[in-house]
């Protein structure tokens, strides 16, 4: 009878695939090797895993190559140096080069920036859109896909 009025407790139980390590509010991340500053990190929010962190208004700089490139977004992913970016993203290099788009992947180790949709790239007063943009930063080489471009030439006076 005692069962019938009182149902025994259920406990619902969760399974935890992942469990982040910790999480930090406004922060900045510097990697140094031998030779000085190689990444620069800030963020509103960080979320560190066992194998990536999750960052909400990402600023990373990658200051490891010839020219330093700093990427700007809404939020990202920073993992096994490729870095993730994902809303209003902003790609600046140091001599002036910039892209707009909406998700990109930056490759710290190729140094090359992907930019899947639609995007912004412009230098001084040249300006490119298009479609499917991959940048190598090394090489300074743009490959892309609907390219249309506005490009300021300068006259030879001879």
């Amino acid at each position: 009878m005692i069962l019938f009025l009182f149902k025994p407790l259920e406990i619902k139980q969760q399974s935890f695939t992942e469990v982040p390590l910790f999480s930090i509010s406004f922060f900045t991340m510097y990697e140094l090797d031998s030779k000085g500053l190689i990444t620069l990190m800030n963020g509103e929010k960080a979320i560190r895993y066992a194998d990536r962190y999750t960052i909400d208004k990402m600023d990373y700089t990658d200051n490891s190559k010839k020219y330093i490139a700093n990427m700007k977004s809404n939020s990202g992913i920073y993992k096994d140096d490729i870095v993730y970016l994902n809303g209003d993203v902003v790609y600046f290099r140091q001599d002036g080069l910039t892209f707009e788009t909406q998700k990109a992947v930056y490759n710290k180790k190729t140094n090359i920036a992907t930019a899947d949709g639609d995007y912004v790239l412009y230098k001084g007063t040249n300006r490119v859109t298009g479609r499917e943009l991959k940048y190598n930063n090394s090489l300074q080489r743009v490959e892309s896909k609907d390219v249309k471009a506005i490009y300021q030439l300068k006259e030879s006076t001879k």
